[in-house]
């Protein structure tokens, strides 16, 4: 009997897109010194496994009916870019879009869908981002999506298949029937505040039963880092600002605790100790990978402050108390109640960005002071009795 093969998304993607800093200047170049620093600064044994090429890397023209690179920006060719990544330990991801052209312009995939999936499977590609633009009017965008996936599926090479329709049909309840393995739920994010608390505490909180192992709500990219820096699309008025690192920690702590993919979006190379140790925190990432695969929810709110907790496999809760208001927030409570936990049960309790112990709680725990857009992480390991 064969052995089945290992789901290639059991846990929500970890790696990189190219989006955020370079849009459509990105070069084979950038690629290959992401993949660099990410070995040499441990960010690929952290599970950041995923190195993302979005729009911008093809050919204008099809060749013979195939895609192809652009021979000026990726001079070696995606085959080569696939092995110089799979030598390091890690994965090649492209993009490529359900409609006639891609939202740059180039060639899309509808109506090739067999033909680009086998010749994705050939280059050696291991994820798809399959975008929205550029769709036939009147064509079942739900049928565009499902003829890609099973052509992923017909091409003999496992390939995590991301669809990106901005949440389009409330695509996180038809998209895993498709194929795909996680669904954009949103518009694109921004390097600011507004769009983290639109997109992240807004957006996410009705669609936690919609995520499982192998099928996940995908919240967008992450903006950690960037500082106002890259993409005009992405930066968007803020150039030269973009969050502060109170801001950035909140957005990634609640990308972990929804389970979210986590892709980076900043120049790893350039970035900052503050974001590269953010994004390096591995009890966070730990939340974020837990085999329950459970997206957490708001569970309460205290003035400005909402509580989001998760279970975790081990049977400890992982929760956060992020402060969306303009001012700090003296303490905030989180009740044993609200965590579905009886009153009496003495929890230990630890701060994941700090590694703090806070100590022994019973009933309620209440926390210490939350800046402005900042956040406390806790995990809240019962004790025996």
């Amino acid at each position: 009997m064969p052995v089945p093969k290992p789901h290639p998304a059991l846990t929500p993607p970890m790696g990189w897109n190219s989006w955020n800093t370079f849009g459509p200047k990105v070069t084979e170049a950038d690629v290959r010194g992401t993949a660099d620093f990410f070995v040499e600064h441990g960010l690929r044994d952290l599970g950041y496994h995923y190195l993302v090429i979005d729009d911008f890397w093809e050919a204008d023209q099809r060749v013979d009916g195939r895609l192809t690179w652009n021979p000026e920006t990726f001079p070696g060719g995606i085959p080569a870019l696939a092995d110089y990544l799979h030598e390091r330990g890690l994965k090649l991801g492209i993009y490529s879009c359900c409609g006639t052209h891609t939202c740059g312009g180039k060639p899309g995939s509808y109506r090739y869908e067999e033909i680009d999936a086998r010749t994705f499977a050939e280059w050696g590609v291991d994820y798809l981002k399959y975008d929205g633009c550029f769709h036939p009017p009147g064509a079942d965008m739900k049928q565009s999506y499902r003829r890609m996936g099973q052509a992923l599926r017909n091409s003999g090479r496992d390939i995590v298949y991301s669809l990106c329709n901005w949440g389009l049909g409330d695509v996180w309840t038809w998209g895993g029937q498709v194929g795909g393995h996680l669904w954009r739920t949103t518009g694109d994010i921004q390097d600011n505040w507004n769009s983290i608390v639109k997109i992240g505490f807004r957006a996410q909180k009705e669609l936690a039963p919609y995520a499982a192992p192998g099928r996940w709500n995908d919240p967008d990219m992450l903006v950690v880092g960037m500082r106002g820096k890259g993409n005009a699309e992405v930066i968007h008025g803020h150039e030269g600002q973009g969050c502060t690192d109170d801001e950035y920690r909140s957005h990634f702590a609640l990308w972990c605790l929804l389970a979210a993919p986590l892709m980076i979006g900043c120049d790893v190379r350039r970035m900052d100790e503050v974001a590269a140790g953010i994004l390096s925190n591995r009890a966070l990432i730990a939340v974020n990978q837990d085999p329950l695969g459970i997206q957490a929810t708001c569970i309460g709110a205290h003035r400005n402050v909402e509580a989001w907790a998760k279970p975790l496999a081990d049977g400890s809760i992982a929760a956060g108390l992020f402060n969306l208001g303009p001012g700090p927030q003296k303490t905030a409570p989180l009740a044993w109640e609200t965590l579905g936990l009886p009153e009496t049960t003495a929890c230990c309790v630890t701060e994941l960005f700090t590694g703090e112990v806070r100590g022994r709680w019973t009933r309620c725990y209440s926390s210490g002071e939350i800046p402005s857009h900042g956040c406390e992480v806790l995990r809240i390991v019962p004790q025996p009795a």
